[in-house]
């Protein structure tokens, strides 16, 4: 299969062997643009480039990590370890889960090198899948990580609103109040916003980013400024109250409701599980990447340690400064986080450094939302949603998916109903990462079983440590996900119940009533939109069919 390209004038024809990474690609012929490359591998993928390729390595990188945004995150579920453990769970709540976060971040990383594409996580399913099973398989994976990708949009954003009605409330004295009502609007406003700046060319999107980047990360790729900061007043101008090391590390407070220590403990794992979604995302825009076949493994690996290692450091700074666990929950204030900083810096400091919190968050929502509605194209273009033909539809002007983007914005203000409850960050951020790592897992679970011998590895590979890394991570993951459909407190009242599990499940049933009666017949998993000639079956280019 050839592609005419013209270069210096001329008109060429490039054969996509000569076109991919190095591990694959015949020495023979002329050698071509990365762009080029990168649309040749992924016609042989089955897909025709409908984006421009103007994500760099660097961008790339930033906008995984924009969309975990670790100081922001870490400020709204700052609450979860407060109830499960106390300084036991900020320190170690959070250390535990992301080692084996990593497990599943590099198994991803080596499926997104072999097959760099839009599609991602369902590509992957479809094709690691036995071929009776392969569109069943993507199927549920496409679902799942729709489900995950529209909730966490909402619980960003949400958590963004309730940032702003902290600072609120701050800034007055208390005098500004402000309920669920106004707060719900306040995400609705949010959500608007950034439905009109993702609907931008993805040239202004990754500049964005690009921008997001030197705003944060002032030592290049390093350290983030805003985290670095919080870090750094929490340890210094905590001064006498701050608590001593053992307390810091070892004291441990059961405030849930639940009896059982250790089971109080694990729900303490939902901070980190809920910052630590989104870097799948390097996945989803590798049809607008250049040399996607290394930069996305790259971002994927360096953004989920980078958010790991500061989070964790920025959850040591806050257990020190916490000198009473009990006072920051009792808080009036929405956020636990806004108290803490409210009590070590006073007014001023905790409002200059909340503004750029809120900042962080606000750009963190903008990225998730970029990130949904390649995912919402992705599957439209495989006809695999309700109205597809509208959602897969690449707006002329913008080169981008406007319509998949205003669906994002329209189901996430939906799913924002739920602020009105109690648990509401509970409930959406399980959702979110429950439909997150089920559709991370599938496609990992099939590589280490039905794939095995299918992978033809891209420039990142695990080599023959696959297998029990794979198995690590579907161990975990089967395990956070049970463990995330629990409510915060034992006994829950009707406002206080996790909803996650009412989420999830009115997805699944809405998922396996269209395949059983309808999709089945149809849906046959990712199709081709390039033409391709009688000898592809016989290449090898990200999977053996």
């Amino acid at each position: 299969m050839s592609d005419p390209e013209k270069i210096d004038g001329k008109a060429t024809s490039v054969s996509v062997s000569d076109a991919l990474p190095v591990e694959r690609r015949s020495r023979e012929g002329s050698l071509v643009s990365v762009r080029h490359a990168d649309d040749a591998l992924l016609a042989e993928l089955g897909y025709k480039s409908e984006f421009r390729r103007e994500f760099s390595l660097l961008e790339t990188i930033a906008f995984a990590f924009s969309i975990m945004g670790v100081v922001a995150s870490v400020s709204s579920t700052y609450s979860f370890p407060l109830v499960s453990g106390g300084h036991v769970g900020m320190v170690f709540g959070w250390l535990i889960p992301c080692l084996f976060v990593m497990t599943v971040a590099a198994s991803m990383a080596e499926l997104a090198s072999s097959m760099p594409t839009s599609a991602g996580l369902y590509y992957f399913s479809a094709k690691l899948a036995p071929p009776k099973y392969a569109a069943l398989a993507s199927w549920i994976t496409g679902w799942a990580n729709i489900t995950g990708q529209v909730t966490l949009v909402c619980s960003i954003d949400f958590t963004c609103a309730q940032m702003i009605t902290t600072a609120l409330n701050v800034g007055s004295d208390g005098n500004v109040v402000l309920g669920n009502g106004p707060t719900y609007g306040i995400l609705l406003a949010i959500l608007f916003t950034h439905g009109f700046l993702c609907s931008a060319a993805t040239g202004i999107l990754a500049r964005i980013n690009l921008f997001y980047v030197v705003v944060t990360k002032p030592h290049a790729m390093t350290l983030v400024g805003t985290t670095i900061a919080a870090i750094i007043s929490l340890l210094v101008a905590s001064g006498d109250q701050r608590v001593s090391t053992k307390t810091a590390f070892t004291d441990f407070e059961n405030n849930s409701g639940w009896s059982n220590n250790g089971w109080a403990f694990l729900l303490a794992f939902t901070a980190p599980m809920w910052t630590l979604t989104g870097y799948d995302s390097a996945a989803h825009i590798a049809e607008e990447t250049a040399g996607a076949a290394r930069a996305a493994p790259i971002a994927i690996l360096v953004s989920a340690f980078g958010t790991a290692s500061l989070g964790w450091l920025l959850f040591i700074a806050a257990s020190f400064a916490s000198a009473s666990v009990p006072d920051l929950l009792t808080t009036d204030l929405p956020l636990p986080m806004g108290q803490l900083f409210l009590t070590v810096l006073g007014k001023h400091g905790m409002l200059a450094i909340w503004s750029f919190i809120i900042v962080v968050q606000y750009v963190t929502g903008a990225a998730q939302v970029v990130d949904a509605s390649r995912v919402v194209f992705a599957f439209a273009r495989d006809n695999a949603l309700p109205g597809s033909r509208w959602w897969k539809r690449i707006n002329g002007y913008t080169q981008t998916p406007v319509n998949g983007v205003w669906l994002v914005v329209v189901l996430a203000g939906i799913c924002g109903v739920l602020g009105f409850s109690e648990a509401a960050l509970t409930s959406l951020a399980g959702s979110a990462v429950i439909g997150l790592y089920t559709s991370y897992v599938t496609p990992i679970f099939l590589r280490i079983t039905s794939g095995r011998d299918k992978l033809v590895p891209g420039p990142f590979s695990l080599g023959k440590w696959y297998m029990p890394i794979g198995i690590v991570a579907v161990s975990w993951v089967s395990f956070i996900t049970v463990l995330l459909l629990f409510p915060p407190e034992a006994h829950p009242a009707a406002d206080e119940m996790n909803y996650a599990v009412v989420i999830v499940m009115a997805v699944f049933l809405f998922a396996s009533i269209s395949w059983i009666f309808s999709a089945r017949k149809w849906f046959t998993g990712p199709i081709t939109t390039v033409e391709k000639n009688v000898q592809e079956k016989e290449s090898s280019i990200g999977i053996d069919s």
